[in-house]
């Protein structure tokens, strides 16, 4: 029998429907925000006077499923184990279930649970394999509450290139990128160092926007034009999903330029932005080149972007970027790391690393993060990311929600670091403090939007009854926290930092149409240089519903009257 839940005389923000901290009442019935009829009482009424209520937060961007993932936790075997500790099992409180892994990159449950002590209900892999989707859609599927999703890695696959090298026409490329998000049931396209990773196994060190892959002859800013260009062509929502050429490497704010260049005001998504945000100025010859950066966003409305801000402390870096993670070997801390090739794919490095206060470099990339965030006019075109776990892990994003919301606090943080990073940071000088509103759109309907997904990110009637409920406090990082009651689907979850319930997430993907004609194509190339078979390759509903333990299927539409 249906229930109606009222969370009652909250201040709501929804900045989808323009609401900003009005006080209101929140109904939910059957997993999705309703209206009330005159008259119609509640099963249940919730005193939420003295709280903020927001839609349920979404990470589009963090490394939670899949090789590299795995590869991380292998190699820090130590901080798995000191961070390891029993969490209150969801149907059972007799029953614990055990965290698999420490902090850094925490194990599947563990996961599940953090994201939602902290009011986030979905989050997404960034970089899924095509020959690694099922462990990736499996090891999601073992994550608790959250819905998911994953990009699937294109534009270093051997296939992509050559198709691009003898010329291919336009139609048999958008075909197999769509044949690939099919079969591999993405959310999306992600491309890592265009061709960089290619290129690297052919001894290229680096690749810049318009050189030439050594083999291939094509070039980062034909391979980012073409991908972006089949995307909106296939009516996939999400735009393409960019990791940038040269990531971390001084000067390459001049390659970030380039990439928004090469786009030709075609979407795209730029992705951990402030790692490609770095001029040559200054007395190390490193400098923060996040004015150019937020000029070149604000002026291009084609582009969003995520930060990836860095947090001060032990991360390990995961990243598809085998060229860059192999130059940065040598500051692993403590000193191991692993390098790996899949299928001929895409790449895999793990790096760990400590960001240091005492390091410039280190210091002035956490002021770049800052200042983007900061220095971007549209809320609705950045998403708040550490990159999870590259910047730092998923669980500081309340301490990184004081940063930008409580300047005083800010530049007490900027007064601890390196000497020499606020004579060279505009930081000190930036007065602006975010709302509550703006970290409502940062942080749900920013990406809601960016992902197509249309019944989530906000609280109009209708929408899937994804909530979380803040005590308002001063102190923001105390406040995003620990959320006083979590729903999801209009079950409640999560009760002041306890998991209560414990049901599993869906999982979101797009079915763009294709040519079929293209599995000639692939047939040909998979049954001469994969390991797996052609026909093995494409994952169907029932496997995808099994792979994630049962989970509802989401399927986002496709945008109409884009294909060409």
């Amino acid at each position: 029998m249906s229930r109606i839940i009222v969370l009652k005389g909250a201040k709501v923000y929804d900045p989808v429907h323009g609401v900003s901290g009005s006080v209101a009442d929140v109904a939910m019935r059957d997993g999705r925000i309703v209206a009330l009829a005159p008259g119609e009482a509640a099963d249940e009424t919730v005193d939420c006077s003295g709280h903020v209520v927001m839609a349920g937060g979404i990470d589009m961007h963090s490394h939670i499923g899949g090789g590299k993932v795995n590869l991380a936790r292998l190699l820090l075997p130590e901080l798995q184990r000191s961070g390891a500790n029993p969490l209150s099992a969801a149907s059972r409180e007799d029953e614990p279930l055990f965290d698999a892994c420490g902090h850094v990159t925490p194990g599947t449950l563990a996961t599940g649970y953090r994201y939602v002590q902290m009011g986030y209900t979905a989050a997404f892999e960034p970089a899924m394999v095509p020959a690694n989707a099922r462990h990736a859609h499996m090891e999601m599927g073992d994550t608790p509450i959250l819905d998911h999703g994953a990009y699937v890695m294109l534009g270093n696959d051997e296939l992509f290139l050559r198709l691009m090298a003898e010329g291919a026409p336009f139609e048999q490329i958008r075909d197999y990128m769509g044949w690939t998000i099919h079969a591999t049931k993405a959310m999306g396209v992600k491309v890592v160092n265009p061709g960089g990773i290619s290129a690297f196994k052919f001894n290229q060190r680096k690749l810049d926007v318009d050189e030439a892959h050594t083999h291939w002859q094509v070039t980062p800013r034909q391979i980012v034009h073409t991908l972006a260009q089949s995307l909106r062509s296939l009516g996939v929502p999400h735009p393409l999903h960019i990791h940038g050429s040269n990531l971390g490497v001084a000067g390459n704010i001049q390659s970030t330029l380039d990439t928004i260049a090469a786009l030709e005001g075609l979407p795209a998504h730029l992705t951990h932005i402030q790692f490609h945000a770095y001029g040559t100025e200054g007395p190390k010859k490193f400098s923060s080149a996040a004015l150019q950066l937020a000029e070149a966003v604000n002026a291009n409305k084609n582009i969003s972007i995520d930060v990836g801000q860095i947090i001060f402390g032990q991360t390990v870096t995961a990243s598809g970027d085998t060229m860059r993670q192999h130059a940065n070997s040598g500051l692993a801390n403590p000193r191991k790391w692993i390098g790996a090739d899949i299928e001929c794919d895409a790449g895999c490095g793990v790096v760990p690393f400590r960001y240091r206060e005492a390091s410039y470099v280190n210091a002035l990339q956490w002021a770049i993060g800052l200042e983007i965030f900061l220095l971007v006019d549209d809320p609705w075109r950045v998403v708040l990311t550490t990159d999870h776990p590259n910047g730092g892990p998923f669980t500081s994003y309340p301490h990184l929600i004081r940063l930008l919301m409580d300047r005083e606090f800010r530049n007490e943080q900027l007064a601890r670091l390196h000497p020499d990073v606020a004579a060279n940071s505009a930081l000190k000088d930036i007065t602006r403090e975010l709302t509550l509103d703006e970290i409502a759109v940062m942080t749900r309907a920013g990406p809601a939007r960016l992902l197509g997904l249309k019944v989530h990110g906000h609280l109009g009637v209708g929408a899937v009854a994804d909530v979380a409920v803040y005590r308002e406090d001063a102190n923001r990082e105390a406040m995003f926290s620990t959320p006083e009651y979590v729903y999801k689907d209009g079950v409640q979850v999560a009760r002041a930092g306890r998991i209560t319930a414990s049901p599993t997430g869906g999982t979101h993907f797009v079915e763009p149409d294709y040519d079929p004609i293209i599995e000639k194509t692939l047939r040909k190339h998979f049954n001469r240089h994969g390991s797996v078979n052609f026909e093995h390759q494409a994952i169907g509903h029932d496997e995808l519903c099994a792979c994630c333990h049962g989970g509802r299927l989401l399927p986002t539409a496709c945008l109409e009257g884009e294909r060409t």
